[in-house]
C-alpha cells in the first residue's frame, strides 16, 4: 500500500492490514488515534490518499506524516505526543554547578541568606553562569534534577559524626557481643530503644491540607502544664512499653525500666539503647536483671528511632489540640500510646534499623 502527497509515495509497513487497524481503533481510548487508524486502514484496503484524508479530516501532507510515524513506531506512533517545549538554557556543566551549590548550601556572609530561595538561585546563576532564568524555570530544572523542598531535620551543632558512624558500622555489634558474653549461652537478646517526650499545653501545630494561597488555622494554647511519655520500643518484635509521668528523674526512669522488664519475653535479655541524660547514666539507677543499657553517642538523636515514633504520635494524635488540664494531658498521652501499641506494624516500620538487630 502506498501513500503520497507533495513528494514521492511512501509504502505502509506490511505487518499490519486494514482489518487489524480497524480492530485496534475500537479498543483504543484515544479518539485521535482511532481516527488515524481508520484513515490508514482505508489505504490498506485499497482506498486513495484523498479518501484517507477525508476520514481523518486533514490534508494530504498530514496523512503522509501519519504514515511515516506509523511505519516507524506502529500504532503507538499515531498517539498524540507531548510537545518538547523550548530547549533548556542550562548546559550540563551549569547543571552540575547548580547541583553543587544547592548541595553545599549558601554561606550567609557571602550570599546574605541562610537558605536558598528560587530568587537567590536565579541571582547566583546570573552572577556565576551569566544565565538569566525566572523562578518558575529554575524550579522546573531542580525538579528534573530530583530536588524538592523538604523540611530540614535538626542536627546538633556539636555532633560527633565519627562516633555516630562508628556505632552503625560495628560499634553496636561490639557492645552486643559484650552483653552476650555475660549471659548464658543461647539466651535470646531483644534490642530496645528508649526516650522521653514532653507533651504540654503549649502544643505543636502540624501541616494540613488547604487550598493554595490560604493559611489554615489550628488551636494552640499558651499554658505550660505538661507531662512526659516515657516510651520504649522493640522494633524486631513490634513491642512497646511506656508510662506517662510528671517529670524526668532517676526514680521515674527506674519505674520505666521496670515496665520494660515486664514486656521482655521470658528467658530473654534486653539491650536498651538510650541517650546520655543524667537520669539514664547515673549509678543510682535501679536496672532490672534482664536489661543491659547501652548509651548512644552524645548529641546524636538521629540514632534513636523513638524520636520518629514520637513525631508520628504528635502528627497523628497529639498536635492541633488544646489540653484543658494536667489530667487531660495524661488521658490523651495514654490514649495515643495505647493506639501505638495496637499497631505493631508501625513500630516495626518506623523503628526498624538495619544496624541494630538482636538475636
Amino acid at each position: 500500500m502506498e501513500c503520497g502527497a507533495t513528494g514521492s509515495a511512501i509504502g505502509l509497513r506490511e505487518d499490519f492490514n486494514g482489518a487489524t487497524l480497524r480492530r485496534l481503533s475500537r479498543t483504543t481510548k484515544s479518539a485521535n488515534q482511532a481516527c488515524r487508524l481508520l484513515a490508514l486502514a482505508e489505504i490498506y484496503d485499497g482506498g486513495s490518499r484523498s479518501a484517507a484524508a477525508r476520514i481523518g479530516g486533514v490534508g494530504l501532507q498530514i496523512v503522509r506524516d501519519w504514515v511515516i510515524r506509523f511505519n516507524a513506531r506502529g500504532p503507538d506512533g499515531l498517539l498524540d505526543g507531548k510537545a518538547p517545549g523550548p530547549r533548556s538554557r542550562l548546559n550540563d556543566a551549569q547543571r552540575r554547578a547548580l547541583v553543587d551549590v544547592v548541595e553545599s548550601g549558601p554561606t550567609p556572609a557571602i550570599h546574605g541568606v541562610v537558605r536558598w530561595r528560587l530568587i537567590d538561585l536565579a541571582q547566583w546563576l546570573h552572577d556565576e553562569c551569566a544565565v538569566s532564568l525566572d523562578e518558575t524555570t529554575i524550579s522546573r530544572e531542580l525538579k528534573k534534577l530530583g530536588y524538592v523542598k523538604l523540611s530540614a531535620r535538626p542536627r546538633h551543632h556539636a555532633q560527633n559524626e565519627r562516633a555516630m558512624g562508628g556505632l552503625q558500622k560495628g560499634g553496636f555489634a561490639a557492645e552486643l557481643a559484650k552483653v552476650r558474653a555475660k549471659l548464658p549461652k543461647g539466651t535470646p537478646i531483644e534490642v530496645w530503644f528508649q526516650d522521653e517526650a514532653r507533651v504540654g499545653q503549649k502544643n505543636k501545630i502540624t501541616r494540613r491540607w488547604a487550598r493554595r494561597g490560604t493559611r489554615p488555622s489550628a488551636p494552640k494554647d499558651q499554658w505550660t502544664k505538661s507531662a512526659y511519655i516515657f516510651g520504649a520500643i522493640c522494633p524486631d518484635h513490634g513491642k512497646a512499653a511506656g508510662l506517662v509521668l510528671p517529670f524526668c528523674n532517676t526514680e521515674t526512669m527506674a519505674l520505666h525500666l521496670a515496665e520494660i522488664s515486664l514486656a521482655i519475653a521470658p528467658g530473654a535479655h534486653a539491650v536498651v539503647l538510650m541517650n546520655q541524660a543524667g537520669w539514664h547514666t547515673t549509678g543510682k539507677l535501679d536496672v532490672p536483671a534482664n536489661i543491659s543499657i547501652v548509651a548512644l553517642p552524645a548529641k546524636c538523636p538521629e540514632l534513636n528511632p523513638v524520636e520518629n515514633i514520637r513525631q508520628f504520635m504528635r502528627d497523628n494524635w497529639l498536635s492541633n489540640r488544646v489540653f484543658t488540664s494536667y489530667d487531660n494531658i495524661i488521658d490523651h498521652c495514654c490514649e495515643a500510646w495505647n493506639k501505638l501499641i495496637d499497631q505493631p506494624w508501625h513500630i516495626m516500620t518506623i523503628g526498624g534499623r538495619k544496624w541494630a538487630r538482636g538475636s
